[in-house]
């Protein structure tokens, strides 16, 4: 014992010097040699040669020239921060294949080791210009991105197609595109452009405007007139769902003019809605100054009573032109795509969007009052029953464009989701119950939109405002602890979702056994009474604490049989209306991988689905906010 101790000391005292002296590194310092963005002028116009015939690839194959006053060091940079993505989510790894030239030699290039969208390079003495030549090799299966071209159509974002100088705000930076589409192929954009046979050239411009351009062509095209400055561009797989019913089109005419009666002027010279329908392209959603990218399943006018709540889409992107676009929170505003954005007053930007579409869809008849308020009900369901409120405040949420990127999460439930969208409309509208209480009916959220909004007409160009200023306006147009009321419910946990705005103006959330008309038709929705929802693929949500939580449920499984009898979302259902004040648990066989388990779920009481029922007596807040103008 004597003899172990003595060994077990000098093992001890040789190993302390080893531990007194582990290598400890300093870290290599972080050298930023690219250029800040300034206000000054490029000297000289960029030319964007785009080929993009290669449908059955996907492949676009590009030809920049890049003219240069002097020699030296130079930074290119590919388009980062994207507007309207609230993220850094330009797709540098589909740019291959880059090639820099000088006086007709090769000029190599060097990845900035911190900012991989950066290129640095040596420009040689003498040379005026450099040419590049690369591809942007889109993807051609849904997991390496969105699909934006196939062999019927295609969704060209010029932020892609192109590098730009560093050092320079982008609207600084003169650019002049043109591009080849197929044979017998037409292309709509919201930047004025000219034909000679499949070769678009596109109006000299700035680099900032010409990102914002984005292009849809196809094959199979038509496009509506919906005002003397409004166009719906439709392009389609198949020449029969480009067959509009002209009551359909009247629809988008009437939310055009509703949107600009609401807003009070018209923040472009020319707009375009540009709509894809096609279940091969990618869908999209994006707001630009003087158009949109929307793209949506077959079916949105020949089977127009199919889905009336994918047609917010259209509503939403075009109140981005006045919200968004042209009004845009300080720090979401940057020089150049470079710069990151910060998205605290995204509840505005996207909150208000979302609470416009909604009004617009009712106000134009796109989308019945009946509908709107079903939907109205989704979502403050969804809002209210959303066990995360208790940790993380709503404001939290305008982070999540960087923190996830728009990836699915397994539990939104208790993590929450971009949720400054859905809150936003709910916030919105307490906004405008208390406008109307406050004035006694004299005010309401149009003359918020009147004051906020209305601009120079076709001015579209940006004024950044911040949360003061939001304040400043309510303020002007009634008196009001604005400030109190809007920072309690952006930047506070609260265990309900903000309802009063509804209830104020005279509905009210209840649950019935009806179900609910927003919700999709493929969608099994048990989510407010045995806490899951299940689609063509089986569970898509499973709500934190519900009685399928509790029962050990979760994305993973599918439900393979309910009370030893076979899955079917009708059995299910009528599973759930048997167990109702009983006390026998509903049993479902699971399977994971190869796994099976037996699960039980105790719960009684019955189907639960989200309305709204009116409280007031003749006409309420909510009845003249969805009222045409």
């Amino acid at each position: 014992m004597l003899r172990a101790l003595s060994a077990a000391a000098l093992l001890l005292a040789s190993a302390a010097p080893a531990l007194a002296q582990v290598s400890a590194p300093q870290p290599v310092p972080i050298e930023n040699s690219i250029p800040e963005a300034r206000d000054i002028a490029y000297p000289g116009t960029l030319l964007l040669d785009v080929d993009a015939t290669d449908t059955q690839r996907g492949i676009f194959r590009v030809k920049q020239t890049i003219p240069v006053a002097k020699s030296g060091h130079m930074v290119l940079l590919y388009p980062k921060w994207l507007p309207g993505k609230h993220g850094p989510r330009g797709e540098i790894e589909k740019l291959t294949g880059l090639q820099i030239r000088a006086n007709g030699k090769v000029v190599p290039w060097k990845r900035d080791p911190v900012d991989v969208f950066a290129f640095h390079i040596d420009v040689p003495s003498g040379a005026k210009k450099l040419d590049l030549e690369f591809q942007f090799a889109s993807a051609t299966v849904a997991d390496q991105g969105r699909i934006v071209m196939t062999p019927a159509m295609m969704s060209l974002q010029f932020n892609s197609m192109s590098l730009y100088p560093a050092g320079y705000f982008v609207r600084r930076i003169p650019v002049q595109a043109k591009v080849k589409y197929p044979e017998g192929w037409s292309a709509a954009s919201g930047l004025p452009s000219k034909a000679v046979g499949s070769t678009y050239t596109y109006e000299k411009t700035n680099y900032e405007v010409l990102v914002d351009s984005p292009v849809v062509a196809g094959r199979y095209y038509r496009a509506f007139p919906l005002s003397p400055r409004v166009t719906l561009d439709v392009f389609a797989d198949s020449p029969e769902e480009l067959e509009a019913k002209p009551e359909q089109i009247e629809a988008h005419k009437r939310l055009v003019d509703q949107a600009v009666k609401a807003m009070g002027s018209q923040q472009y010279d020319q707009y375009h809605f540009l709509l894809s329908i096609s279940d091969e392209l990618g869908g999209i959603g994006l707001e630009h100054h003087r158009s949109s990218e929307n793209g949506v399943k077959p079916g949105y006018f020949i089977k127009w009573d199919d889905n009336p709540t994918g047609r917010n889409l259209l509503p939403h992107e075009f109140t981005h032109s006045w919200d968004g676009k042209y009004r845009r929170g300080a720090d979401l505003w940057a020089p150049d795509y470079r710069t990151p954005t910060r998205g605290s007053l995204l509840w505005v930007y996207e909150g208000q969007t979302q609470f416009w579409g909604y009004v617009l869809q009712a106000r134009s008849g796109l989308v019945t009052k009946d509908n709107t308020l079903e939907s109205y009900a989704s979502i403050m369901a969804s809002l209210d029953n959303r066990k995360a409120r208790e940790w993380r405040p709503m404001g939290d949420t305008t982070n999540d464009p960087v923190i996830s990127a728009r990836a699915p999460k397994g539990w939104v439930s208790w993590q929450r989701s971009e949720d400054y969208y859905n809150e936003g409309l709910l916030i919105w509208m307490e906004v405008d119950s208390i406008l109307r209480e406050q004035s006694r009916g004299t005010k309401s959220i149009d003359d918020f939109a009147q004051a906020f909004f209305k601009g120079r007409d076709g001015d579209y160009g940006q004024v950044t405002y911040t949360f003061d200023d939001v304040v400043r306006t309510l303020n002007a147009i009634q008196p009001y602890d604005w400030r109190t009321l809007l920072d309690q419910r952006v930047n506070h946990v609260s265990s309900r979702a903000p309802l009063s705005g509804f209830e104020r103006n005279g509905y009210k959330l209840v649950y019935t056994e009806e179900p609910n008309k927003a919700t999709p038709k493929t969608t099994v929705d048990l989510a407010y009474s045995l806490g899951l929802t299940l689609g063509a693929k089986g569970i898509t949500t499973v709500a934190w604490d519900s009685p399928a939580f509790d029962a050990g449920i979760d994305l993973g499984d599918e439900i393979v049989a309910v009370n030893g009898r076979g899955y079917t979302g009708d059995r299910l259902k009528d599973a759930v209306k048997q167990a109702k004040g009983g006390k026998e648990p509903i049993k479902l066989l699971l399977k994971s991988g190869d796994r099976y388990r037996e699960v039980a779920i105790d719960y009684h009481d019955g189907l639960r689905y989200p309305h709204l029922v009116k409280t007031a007596t003749g006409e309420a807040g909510l009845d003249k906010l969805l009222q045409p103008r």
